[in-house]
């Protein structure tokens, strides 16, 4: 075909799927945002700084299931965007992330904004790369999209010189390539693990992203049961792999070691099912594995097995496909005895699990009256009152505890938590996750000091006229922090004085700031007036702040 850089961009970014572009311009974009001007199929979403463009094409990539697209700004925009994109790699979302950069030749004089594009992108994306001609496009466009697809899947870049957007030419645009995804774990290491797990007397399982990134949740379950084991979220849970309502169902772990180490010293065997083994948050007492523990590891990224623990059984494969065949094998393995112990450690299983889950209701219920309101009960209304349709997008921090296990009735697809920690992720990322799932309801659970990170991403939640309800944890502080730092029992705990993690002097109006940018609010402070504004968002059309006031203690 015959035409122009910029116009062949968007050709390409069309025939890979791309329906929308989230982006934030400058002077090295123009060629693009002249050609977006004469643009009917791609919808451009304008944040207002690169961190929220580049986790609102995180939410979109999650939740579409699909590649993502977002343009950023030369060096300091591309710098900006560089937090988020450390998230976006440690979720493995397939996000292709542009940058305009200066011509070439000119950039050799140092211009104003300029740097060399993919050795920052490099550190946290599979592929980065910078187009030299408008001749180059089609080919790295292809492999990066298709890098980006690839188990396991993550952010790729490619550079996008002024003048190669603005070159003319003859160019065959070509088409794109996909790696086919489900890969068949090795028939030997099925075996063996099967063999495993028909001797363990006390197994427990470990459920991670991987098993609802592949659509496994009905496969783990069916092995759950065959296994008759207790399930366990991995201590950054960010999807639902494993039903809550569940009666095998525990819901996360810990990201401390001593914790960890306390479970597993109740069991003799650990099948990790896409899980995290295991990043934790400060450095352990104690190793959080016992050393003769067997384990059997399953993972679509070679990289996860065996990287901090030994295994008994390594499967490299794809959780939809293998998950089966693994459940099989053991089914094949037992004889009348074994389903005999299976059945009775169902019971006693089972039985645990309700007793836990009655304790925790009955504690949020206990916590409901309080003014400020208690985290547990908050999240308890939220589970009770989500709407089937509805999807919650997790960025509560220190303060969503018990919310796993009180979304009972969600089925799979209805929550995207942060992965990797990066705060200032929920925001942005609730408008992405809605762009990808317009006839849903989105309710996105964020932290007072996360919110501030990216509260810009109100405005385009307006401008877009997203049905976003943002649900604001309001305890005034940084409290994860305040609970850590208290943990250590030194002079801040003795002195009661955390320095640099109270964010109460002045307040800040999170009404105000919503009002501010187009989206209408609600402070309250009690869980019936949460409920009653909550129910009053989900029955508008439009975006609702809700700003909660939170019991700050830790």
């Amino acid at each position: 075909m015959n035409t122009n850089g910029r116009r062949l961009f968007l050709e390409l970014l069309k025939q890979e799927g791309v329906r929308v572009l989230f982006g934030n311009p400058g002077t090295t974009e123009l060629p693009l945002m002249d050609a977006l001007a004469g643009e009917e199929d791609i919808r451009y979403v304008l944040a207002l700084q690169e961190s929220l463009v580049m986790a609102m094409a995180d939410g979109y990539a999650r939740a579409s299931g699909g590649i993502a697209a977002c343009n950023v700004h030369v060096a300091p925009g591309l710098g900006n965007a560089m937090g988020m994109m450390f998230d976006a790699m440690k979720a493995g979302s397939p996000v292709l992330v542009t940058a305009g950069q200066q011509a070439q030749g000119f950039g050799i004089t140092e211009p104003n904004l300029y740097a060399e594009l993919p050795p920052m992108a490099a550190h946290f994306t599979k592929y980065a790369v910078e187009a030299r001609s408008i001749g180059d496009l089609p080919r790295l466009m292809h492999r990066a999209v298709k890098t980006a697809l690839a188990h396991p899947t993550g952010p790729v870049f490619v550079s996008l010189p002024v003048d190669v957007m603005n070159a003319e030419g003859e160019v065959a645009i070509g088409r794109p390539s996909r790696v086919a995804a489900r890969i068949m774990g090795d028939a030997t290491e099925i075996a063996r693990a099967a063999k495993l797990m028909q001797g363990a007397q006390r197994p427990v399982i470990i459920a991670g992203d991987a098993v609802a990134q592949q659509g496994a949740a009905a496969e783990l379950v069916a092995l759950a049961e065959a296994l008759a084991a207790p399930v366990y979220l991995e201590g950054e849970a960010t999807t639902l792999p494993f039903p809550p309502a569940h009666p095998l169902f525990r819901g996360p772990i810990t990201r401390l070691g001593g914790w960890i180490r306390k479970l597993l010293d109740q069991h003799d065997l650990l099948f990790s099912a896409g899980a995290d083994l295991f990043t934790l948050s400060l450095p352990p007492d104690v190793v959080p594995v016992p050393d003769d523990m067997p384990i059997v590891h399953l993972d679509s990224n070679p990289w996860e097995l065996g990287k901090n623990y030994p295994t008994a059984a390594c499967i490299f494969g794809d959780a939809l496909v293998t998950l089966p065949a693994i459940t099989s094998a053991l089914e094949a393995e037992m004889d009348d005895a074994d389903r005999t112990r299976r059945s009775a450690r169902m019971a006693s299983v089972t039985a645990a699990a309700a007793a836990d889950f009655a304790a925790l209701q009955a504690r949020a219920r206990a916590e409901a009256e309080r003014e400020p309101v208690s985290p547990l009960s908050l999240m308890q209304a939220v589970g009770e009152n989500l709407p089937p349709e509805g999807v919650i997008v997790d960025e509560s921090i220190s303060s969503g505890a018990g919310l796993f296990q009180f979304l009972r009735n969600a089925p799979p697809g209805s929550l995207f938590g942060n992965r990797g920690g990066g705060i200032g992720w929920g925001l942005p990322a609730a408008v992405g996750v809605q762009l990808a799932m317009p006839g849903r309801r989105v309710v996105a659970l964020i932290g007072d000091g996360s919110a501030m990170y990216s509260i810009q991403a109100l405005w385009t939640a307006a401008h877009e006229k997203l049905p976003v309800i943002f649900v604001i944890i309001n305890n005034r502080a940084y409290r994860i922090l305040k609970q850590r730092l208290s943990a250590t029992r030194g002079t801040a705990a003795q002195r009661g004085r955390y320095v640099g993690m109270e964010l109460c002097d002045p307040a800040i109006d999170f009404a105000g700031l919503a009002a501010a940018m187009g989206v209408p609010a609600v402070s309250v402070s009690s869980i019936p007036k949460f409920i009653e504004a909550l129910k009053l968002g989900l029955a508008s059309d439009h975006p609702l702040l809700i700003d909660v006031a939170t019991d700050p203690s830790f």
